[in-house]
């Protein structure tokens, strides 16, 4: 994951988690969530753009849209992961008895 950050320039070395610190002092779930969400938006909408090119011919670096493309994939992915995970817990509560 790092090589496909520096091949899109993308600096790795700050972490999403940095500075996102709620009023408890803990990691604020909400803003991290929302900024990966734009994120994968993001990505999604550069990978579209990019099979455009691509079948339009505009592509140079066939490696790089590639790289591109994938990376959008695998944001997506977890994100539905992210997504499963939080309706499964909400499932659990739903069945916990007060």
């Amino acid at each position: 994951m790092a090589f496909i950050n520096k091949v899109d320039g993308i600096n790795t070395s700050s972490s999403p988690l940095q500075n996102k610190t709620s009023k408890s002092g803990g990691i604020d779930f909400e803003e991290v969530l929302k900024k990966e969400i734009d994120e994968t938006n993001n990505l999604m909408q550069k990978a579209d753009e990019t099979q455009a090119a691509i079948a339009s011919g505009e592509v140079q670096d066939l490696a790089k849209a590639s790289i591109t493309i994938q990376k959008a994939e695998m944001k997506m992915k977890m994100m539905l992961e992210v997504r499963n995970k939080a309706i499964n817990a909400y499932k659990e509560l739903l069945k916990t008895q007060i």
